[in-house]
C-alpha cells in the first residue's frame, strides 16, 4: 500500500521557473501604463474646470471679470463692505420717560399696566382732587364777586357823571363856589378809580380761577407721547411728588413710558479706534439674543466727548428697520463697515 507521504507527493504540482520576458512582451506593460496616466491626468483636469467655476477671474485692470451665481447665493448683508470695528454695546431709547404728577398728591386711580400701549394725551392716572376741586369753586365765587363790584363800580360812576358835568357847567356860569365844585369833582373821581380797582380786581379773580383750573387738571395725568408701558410704579393709595421724596413713603412717578421708534444702539469705541468711525457709516447689529440675524445700520452720532476713565468715546448707531423682538437694555454686537 502507497503511504500518506507518497499520496500526498503525487498530488504536488511541479512549476517551472517564470522564463525571462521576452523581448516582444513589453507593449501590453507600456499601453496599460499609458491608459492609467490618461485617466489620471483627465481626472486632474476635470478636477481643476470644476474649480474654476467658482473662483473669480480677474481682468488685466484688477476688476472682478466675472461673479457666479454660487456667489451671490453666498452674500449675506455685511458682504456690502468688510467690517472695519467690531465693537459691543446695548440697546436704548432716546425717548423715554418716567411721567409723574406737578404736585404731590394721592393716588386715586391708576389706568395702565406693563406692556400696555399709550397715545399721546391718553389718561394714564388721577389723582386725589377733592382739594383742588373745592379751590376751583372757590376761585370761580371770588370772580363772580369781583364782577359783582365791578358792576357796582360802573353803575356808580355812571351817576356820578351828569352830576359832575352840572357842577361843572354851574361853576362856569358862577353859580356855584370854587370850593363846592371841587367837592363834587373829588368825589366823581373817586368813583372813577373805585371803578379802575374793581376792573384790576376782575382781572386777578380770573387768573387765579385759571390757576385753580390748572391745578384741577393737573390731578389727571396723561401721557406726554406714543409708546409702551414698561414700568408701574405706583399704585392707587399710594403718594406720589415731583420733588424727592424725604421719606420712603412717596413715589416720584406713576410709570416709565418708551418710544419705542426712538430705539438705537449705543456704543463705546475705544478712542485709540474712533477714527474709523464716521456720520453715516453703515453697520451690523447683531442682539445676542438673535446672533445670527444682522441687522442694517448706520451711525448717527459720535458724541464728541471722551469718557476719562474708560478712554472710549459714545458712539450711537440707528437702526435702518424698526423690530418687536429689538427691546431696550438688550446686549448687542456693532460692526462698523468700511467703503
Amino acid at each position: 500500500m502507497n503511504s500518506p507521504a507518497s499520496l500526498l507527493s503525487q498530488l504536488r504540482i511541479d512549476r517551472p521557473d517564470d522564463p525571462e520576458p521576452a523581448a516582444g512582451n513589453w507593449k501590453p506593460r507600456w499601453l496599460m501604463a499609458a491608459t492609467i496616466s490618461a485617466l489620471v491626468a483627465g481626472a486632474v483636469t476635470w478636477w481643476f474646470l470644476a474649480r474654476s467655476d467658482d473662483i473669480p477671474v480677474r481682468a488685466h485692470t484688477g476688476q472682478l471679470a466675472q461673479v457666479t451665481p454660487q456667489m451671490a447665493a453666498k452674500a449675506t448683508p455685511a458682504s456690502a463692505g468688510t467690517a472695519a470695528l467690531d465693537t459691543s454695546g446695548y440697546v436704548v431709547a432716546r425717548r423715554q420717560a418716567t411721567v409723574s404728577s406737578k404736585a404731590t398728591g394721592r393716588v386715586a386711580e391708576v389706568l395702565i399696566e406693563e406692556g400696555q400701549r399709550v397715545e399721546k394725551g391718553q389718561i394714564i392716572a388721577r389723582l386725589d382732587s377733592s382739594s383742588t376741586a373745592a379751590a376751583l369753586k372757590e376761585a370761580e365765587a371770588r370772580l363772580a364777586q369781583a364782577q359783582a363790584d365791578l358792576e357796582a363800580a360802573r353803575v356808580a360812576s355812571d351817576d356820578a357823571y351828569p352830576i359832575y358835568r352840572r357842577n361843572e357847567q354851574q361853576h362856569a356860569a358862577g353859580l356855584i363856589s370854587s370850593q363846592a365844585f371841587d367837592g363834587a369833582k373829588a368825589v366823581y373821581n373817586a368813583i372813577r378809580a373805585s371803578h379802575t380797582v374793581k376792573e384790576t380786581a376782575v382781572a386777578v379773580s380770573r387768573a387765579e380761577l385759571e390757576l385753580a383750573r390748572r391745578n384741577h387738571e393737573d390731578m389727571v395725568i396723561r401721557a406726554p407721547f406714543a409708546g409702551i408701558v414698561t414700568v408701574k410704579a405706583a399704585q392707587p393709595g399710594e403718594i406720589v411728588s415731583p420733588l424727592s421724596a424725604s421719606s420712603g413713603f412717596a413715589r416720584t412717578g406713576i410709570g416709565t413710558i418708551v418710544d419705542m421708534e426712538s430705539l438705537e444702539a449705543e456704543v463705546d469705541v475705544s478712542e485709540n479706534f474712533i477714527a474709523r468711525v464716521r456720520l453715516g457709516q453703515a453697520a451690523i447689529v447683531r442682539l445676542n439674543a438673535y446672533p445670527d440675524w444682522d441687522i442694517p445700520a448706520e451711525t448717527v452720532a459720535v458724541i464728541p466727548t471722551a469718557d476719562r476713565s474708560k478712554a472710549t468715546v459714545k458712539v450711537r448707531v440707528g437702526f435702518k428697520q424698526n423690530d418687536p423682538r429689538i427691546l431696550p437694555d438688550m446686549g448687542v454686537k456693532v460692526a462698523f463697515l468700511s467703503d
